[in-house]
């Protein structure tokens, strides 16, 4: 079962890239006494996900934080140099790329999906989130295919 509105994001170390290579990272230090808009997507570099779901990010990056948000994760079940290598390829510099490099938030909160048909196993659905203080106030978890209601135009609207 997925989490749901009103549960606190789950207390997990991911990684995120430093000057020095990967660097832990916990989700307390994320999101406690914050407002956080989190997406993921099911891969870095491919094509929803680079083509329309991150961009739309991006670009509407300054007008989420004008809206009172902290932080803008970016969450995918690939390694920190990917997530590096996407954010800076796709000029992220205003969002938090976060590895989930062996899945263990994405099935904390129950929102696996299976690529292996894909050849890309344990991957994250494509979902938003906003959470304050660590817990969900809005969760929107797209059906397969396309990107809706987790796009970054429709999170601005709920802010």
């Amino acid at each position: 079962m997925s989490i749901q509105v009103g549960d606190a994001i789950p207390s997990v170390t991911l990684k995120v890239m430093g000057e020095k290579g990967p660097e832990d990272i916990s989700t307390d230090s994320i999101f406690a006494g914050k407002k956080v808009v989190m997406f993921a997507v099911p891969g870095a570099f491919t094509p929803g996900c680079s083509v329309t779901h991150l961009p739309g990010y991006v670009v509407n990056a300054d007008k989420i934080k004008a809206k009172g948000v902290d932080t803008i994760v970016c969450l995918s079940v690939n390694d920190a140099f990917v997530m590096s290598a996407w954010g800076k390829a796709s000029n992220a510099e205003e969002i938090l790329m976060l590895a989930d490099g062996n899945a263990e938030l994405t099935k904390t909160l129950g929102l696996e999906m299976d690529g292996t048909g894909f050849g890309m196993g344990t991957r994250s659905r494509r979902y938003a989130m906003i959470v304050e203080d660590g817990k969900i106030s809005h969760l929107a978890v797209e059906p397969a295919g396309g990107v809706d209601v987790s796009a970054a135009e429709k999170i601005l609207e709920l802010l």
